[in-house]
């Protein structure tokens, strides 16, 4: 799977980036047809502490799934959209193994 990270004004350590990389790697678990995977860390601007956002589109022959989540840490929100991200890919398998 082709994984691209993308931090948005600010500039991400190799322990983070090795942490999604191994996170999104797992998605594989439950689909074997994803293409790609695009991932955007972003800081938000609120006042609040979490204003760490990710956001991941996966490609999966033929559609895209997407999930964003908003944390206190960046590897907090990544859990998150794996998770979402795993969910929806479960229900997209079982839609396509219906037919």
């Amino acid at each position: 799977m082709n994984i691209k990270i993308q931090s948005v004004r600010f500039d991400a350590d190799q322990k983070l980036l090795d942490f999604i990389d191994e996170k999104v790697n797992k998605l594989n678990q439950f689909d074997d047809k994803i293409i790609g995977a695009e991932v955007f860390l972003r800081l938000d601007k609120s006042e609040n502490l979490e204003n760490k956002v990710a956001e991941i589109r996966i490609n999966v022959s033929g559609t895209d799934l997407f999930a964003k989540k908003q944390c206190k840490s960046f590897e907090e929100a990544t859990d998150l959209t794996v998770e979402a991200l795993r969910r929806q890919l479960v229900r997209h398998k079982a839609k396509k193994t219906d037919r």
